[in-house]
């Protein structure tokens, strides 16, 4: 068995996945749809400026973190968007518990 190998079919698999599949399908509809693309777009750049923050050290003013809850809770109730949150979600818990499961040999060493 060649180690490599099966890294190339577990990434196939996921590739083919319904999961993945139903996450492409969500996030093309979403670019054709140029309202949810902008409420969409704009979350993630408040986002990713609030984790590099937070990755930094800096911890954000509790306002903030507020005004992205809120920012969230309003823009998760645009169908689309919902949906396509939830295909992420579910596909974040598979790709945890593929991470905890290739981690298991390495896990076992240490005990």
């Amino acid at each position: 068995m060649n180690i490599f190998d099966k890294a190339h079919e577990l990434s196939r698999a996921i590739r083919d996945s319904a999961e993945l599949r139903e996450y492409r399908e969500l996030r093309a509809q979403i670019d054709r749809d140029a309202d949810s693309k902008r409420m969409l777009d704009d979350f993630r750049t408040r986002q990713q400026e609030l984790q590099q923050k937070m990755m930094a050290g800096e911890m954000p003013p509790k306002e903030e973190m507020e005004k992205m809850e809120k920012l969230f809770g309003v823009i998760s109730l645009n169908p689309r968007v919902h949906r396509l949150f939830e295909a992420e979600r579910r596909l974040g818990v598979i790709m945890e518990d593929i991470q905890r499961i290739i981690a298991e040999p390495l896990d076992e060493l240490m005990k």
